[in-house]
């Protein structure tokens, strides 16, 4: 597809953004669906001053948001759907009619992902770290989901894990948990957890040797999800598979909510073979 003045442009909007695959697998699928689309990647650091330039600009349909603006994207935006609200994050603008909108197909992504890797909630003990943007996402998506045990949250930031938590007591009915993200507190919950779910950038490339969990603590019989995708296989998650863990890539919860990301731009349906087959593409 010739890139031309009808040319409508996405892009992923963070910092940073040279390790990111959006533009490899969205423009990949624009391709296949024949769409005149182009996908770009912009490192930013002052959000709001790139949203209004964005805005200005009369081809542009959308955009991913990533570390570190999730939060910090809303105020910025014309309307945020109403999932989206209740997170209090954004992973998604779309553009139409002058208006910029603000989705999270975080928390679709990472459900389906845990779906699809053959974990049943229900009566889990699930322990989640981090509590940023992908984590109130996920952390929301939990508390939908009936059953679950309770969800433990550790996370460094004191004053954002206990919003978060305040959050979800007041608008889910799961029971909440929380604690600073240290070595005693993995101590503590780890045993006794069923689920664990890494929503922090700690181990993201290049700082691919990092983790925020020591491999002593990990245990068979322990499911274990870390959204970072890049590396495929994190420090985590090779850790999680010597300890006999079953382990979710974050390349799953990746590809899902960028599925649903592109349709929200396009309208039609992701070619989710296709997306899937890049992403691996980069990791073999």
């Amino acid at each position: 597809m010739d890139i031309n003045a009808h040319t409508q442009f996405c892009g992923v909007i963070g910092n940073p953004v040279e390790h990111s695959l959006s533009p490899a697998i969205h423009n990949a699928a624009f391709q296949k669906l024949g769409l005149n689309f182009v996908y770009l990647a912009f490192r930013v650091e002052a959000i709001g001053d790139a949203i209004k330039g964005l805005r200005a600009l009369g081809n542009f349909r959308g955009a991913s948001v990533t570390i570190p603006h999730k939060v910090a994207a809303v105020p910025f935006l014309d309307s945020v759907e109403p999932t989206a609200r209740h997170i209090g994050a954004i992973n998604t603008i779309v553009a139409a009619g002058g208006t910029l909108t603000g989705y999270n197909t975080d928390a679709t992504g990472a459900l389906r992902a845990l779906r699809e890797g053959v974990v049943a909630l229900k009566g889990q003990r699930v322990v989640m770290l981090g509590s940023g943007g992908a984590a109130r996402a996920i952390a929301f998506a939990l508390g939908t989901e009936p059953g679950i045990e309770h969800l433990t949250i550790l996370g460094i930031d004191e004053q954002e894990r206990a919003a978060l938590a305040q959050d979800l007591r007041s608008k889910t009915e799961i029971t909440i948990r929380e604690s600073t993200l240290d070595a005693d507190a993995l101590q503590k919950v780890l045993p006794d957890a069923h689920v664990l779910i890494h929503c922090t950038p700690i181990g993201m490339s290049p700082k691919v040797h990092e983790t925020s969990v020591p491999a002593t603590l990990l245990h068979a019989g322990l499911t274990v999800m870390d959204i970072v995708y890049n590396p495929r296989d994190t420090r985590l998650l090779k850790d999680a598979k010597a300890a006999g863990c079953r382990v979710i890539p974050g390349l799953e919860m990746f590809l899902h909510q960028a599925a649903a990301q592109f349709e929200l731009w396009t309208d039609q349906a992701a070619p989710t073979d296709v997306m899937r087959t890049v992403l691996e593409s980069r990791f073999s």
